[in-house]
């Protein structure tokens, strides 16, 4: 017998939405898009010659009054919503998706995370960047051994974005979580941890350099994990030239990659997952791998995002993890904070336990 596909309802049809969950959905076996709320016209109408089945709702409280009418919510809103529609989700007793970063502060994510467990609600966090091809390949060849021991992991996430944007990505409102700490560094500081695992210090260096702007655009976190690895993240929205995406220093070789994963640029120009040729790397944008000259190129792995939503249709029909612990998202963001104490007071801080 065939199940019927999970009826996912999407709160929010902005960049996160439009972009990266809803065509995610669509693609993945098992789920299905029943519903998006916005109210916005524009997107209203965007939504309509997207995904024309799709039901619109103005706003969520129309969807918890039919919540028996979807399966999976997913909250796509600006990061000041984040928490206040999950804990609505969670109460109508709905499995939730939530945009990175979980909460604007890690108090408010661990109280989140405690009222799913206790309700029994299944909660993820969506980490795409988990999902990248060359995260991918990276954690494959430390796995594998062929760096030999790490010593140090560099990350960037580097922009020229000169003019700031309207919107609530650039305003310094309290809860908003804007910036790039909080933008990029969700991203960033994640992969550090899922490669090299708990971080016991932390250094910080968060800056705002464009005239007129409310909240930080430039930033450097030095982590050092409780194994010995030191990584150094940047994160920068005034990088008139970009330094390499990843780099990896290890005791046997070094892994150097210059190019952002493919998969944004593939869903911001309308393909989905299951197109056939699907984050296929090109060859000249391969990772070099090797020592003092000698560093032939290791191809990228393909990048996966719709694995993420292929683990929640899993989970949520037969009963494993969700694809994310939600735990792992109130880490980060805890780290987050604890960058902004480090800059601003210009010192090196120790992690306390955040579990």
């Amino acid at each position: 017998m065939t199940r019927a596909p999970l009826r996912v309802g999407l709160l929010g049809y902005g960049l996160a939405g439009r972009v990266f969950h809803a065509p995610l959905i669509a693609a993945t076996p098992g789920l299905r898009l029943d519903a998006v709320v916005t109210r916005d016209p524009g997107r209203r109408e965007q939504v309509r010659a997207d995904h024309p089945d799709a039901r619109l709702l103005a706003d969520a409280d129309e969807l918890w009054r039919a919540a028996e009418t979807v399966d999976l919510v997913v909250v796509a809103t600006p990061n000041r919503q984040h928490v206040p529609l999950a804990r609505a989700a969670i109460r109508a007793g709905l499995p939730v998706v939530v945009d990175k970063p979980l909460a604007p502060t890690s108090a408010e994510g661990r109280a989140l995370v405690g009222e799913a467990a206790a309700a029994g609600v299944p909660l993820t966090v969506f980490q795409n960047r988990r999902w990248d091809g060359d995260f991918l390949t990276v954690r494959r060849l430390v796995e594998e051994g062929r760096l030999g021991r790490v010593h140090r992991f560099e990350s960037r996430f580097e922009r020229w974005r000169p003019a700031i944007k309207p919107g609530w990505r650039e305003s310094g409102a309290v809860g908003e979580a804007g910036g790039a700490l909080f933008d990029l560094g969700a991203h960033l500081i994640d992969q550090a941890l899922r490669l090299f695992g708990p971080a016991e210090r932390v250094y910080a260096e968060v800056d705002r350099r464009r005239p007129g702007v409310e909240v930080d655009d430039d930033a450097f976190v030095a982590l050092t994990h409780t194994g010995g690895v030191r990584s150094h993240l940047w994160m920068s929205a005034v990088a008139a030239q970009t330094g390499p995406r990843l780099r990896v220093l290890g005791d046997r070789a070094a892994y150097v990659v210059d190019e952002l994963d493919v998969q944004e640029a593939l869903l911001r120009a309308g393909h989905r997952p299951d197109d056939p040729s699907w984050s296929r790397v090109d060859p000249s944008a391969y990772g070099r791998l090797g020592a003092d000259g000698e560093a032939p190129t290791v191809p990228t792995e393909n990048g996966r995002y719709q694995e993420f939503y292929a683990r929640v249709a899993a989970a949520l029909t037969g009963g494993g993890p969700m694809p994310v612990d939600p735990a792992d998202a109130v880490e980060v963001v805890a780290l987050i904070e604890l960058a902004h104490e480090a800059a601003a007071r210009g010192v090196t801080l120790p992690v306390p336990p955040t579990r």
